[in-house]
């Protein structure tokens, strides 16, 4: 049989495997320190998993529209207006079973064979496998880390070609933690102006922002840049509902409703009862978030000072997220025994057999000199984790 030269091209997602072998080996009873986790380790609010039973117990498990329920869309219209300072119509928001699904549903409604989207590096995984898997090219822009893994002008202006077709902004980033400043969007905003692309803005990590920072849209910059900008978002990360898979986007009109209509072939609309739990997520009480936000900021500021007081390993204070990208360059080319650190995957296979630690490969994101950590685990999980990783250093040679 002869598959699709599409779908042949697709890696599988390293995170998930990495998550679920570590979990595999807890389950086996090894006392496995994951810091791989892409999800809030808090528990969904009372109030939103009660509101998805009041659902279920009056009958709101019928198919609903494909795009989503009215209310939700005008619950996300005030958010929006509210958080971002921007107008949006509900026929201009699409409701989706989770971001990716609305970056698929995107990407599948812009990209023509051989259309390239420029994405920085590092990178989140699936974004340049959706860009392959609808024909597009996914074109790299490294982001230094002297540069707060932030886009630099120049490098942009030496990847953009007649081929462009849109340009991808993650803030607060998902590997790297890194939150974009209102002047720092604005060159970007005026780049996209310049070469009449589209921005793609994946705000998913929106309120996990740290040191009293802010985040800022870039839609809301300027009239062009928000009649160029479809906003990706979601309830997975701000309200802890990761498994109930509610995303949305909000952009021009035109582009939505074409979104929609692929949306309404493939998976239809997204699960109902999830979608009465994301308008209480949305209209109910707030206070929640504010608390997890302040225990991910102490993990954040210990994880950072552990790793900076280890010798050979280093990393640079993430302002967002829930991510730090540790720099292992330091460490390549020694040995564990016989066995040569040659790669990020090598260090991270190693340090999962000799200290039941897992962490992501920078490799997954483009890199191959980092290590990604996630602070969303415990704070006993973090100081007993990096103990590990310390003590797998100090055992090289």
């Amino acid at each position: 049989m002869k598959f699709s030269n599409l779908s042949l091209q697709l890696e599988s997602s390293v995170t998930l495997e990495i998550t679920a072998k570590a979990k595999k080996m807890r389950d086996e009873g090894l006392d496995v320190v994951s810091f791989g986790a892409g999800e809030p380790d808090f528990n969904t609010p009372d109030n939103i998993i009660e509101a998805a039973i009041k659902a279920m117990k009056k009958g709101l498990t019928k198919y609903t529209p494909a795009s989503g329920i009215v209310q939700l869309k005008e619950a996300i219209s005030k958010k929006l207006y509210n958080d971002n300072g921007l107008q949006y119509s509900t026929s201009q928001i699409i409701v989706s079973t989770g971001a990716k699904q609305c970056l698929s549903n995107l990407f599948q409604a812009i990209i023509n064979p051989g259309d390239e989207v420029i994405v920085p590096s590092p990178y989140w995984i699936s974004y340049p496998e959706l860009i392959k898997l609808y024909g597009g090219k996914p074109v790299f822009v490294s982001v230094a880390e002297k540069c707060d893994f932030k886009y630099g002008i120049e490098d942009l202006e030496r990847v953009v070609t007649e081929n462009t077709k849109a340009i991808l902004v993650n803030s607060p980033n998902n590997p790297t933690g890194a939150v974009y400043g209102k002047e720092e969007l604005e060159q970007i905003a005026k780049f996209a102006e310049k070469y009449d692309l589209l921005i793609i803005s994946d705000e998913i990590y929106e309120k996990l922002i740290y040191d009293n920072e802010k985040h800022v849209s870039i839609a809301s910059l300027s009239k062009d840049a928000y009649h160029r900008t479809i906003i990706v978002n979601g309830l997975s990360k701000t309200y802890s509902m990761t498994g109930w898979r509610v995303g949305y986007a909000a952009g021009p009109e035109k582009l939505i409703k074409i979104m929609s209509n692929i949306q309404s072939h493939t998976t239809s609309n997204p699960t109902s009862i999830c979608q009465y739990a994301a308008l209480e997520a949305l209209e109910g009480p707030q206070d929640k978030i504010q608390y997890m936000i302040k225990q991910f900021e102490i993990r954040r500021n210990y994880m950072v000072d552990k790793i900076n007081s280890i010798n050979h390993i280093s990393c640079i204070n993430p302002q967002g997220a829930f991510y730090v990208m540790v720099n292992i360059s330091n460490l390549l080319n020694r040995k564990m025994g016989d066995l040569l650190i040659k790669d990020s995957f090598t260090l991270s296979q190693l340090l999962l057999e000799k200290q039941l630690v897992a962490v992501i490969p920078g490799e997954a994101f483009g890199v191959g000199n980092y290590i990604r950590l996630s602070y969303a685990t415990s704070l006993e999980n973090i100081e007993k984790g990096l103990a590990r990783i310390e003590k797998f250093i100090c055992d090289l040679t």
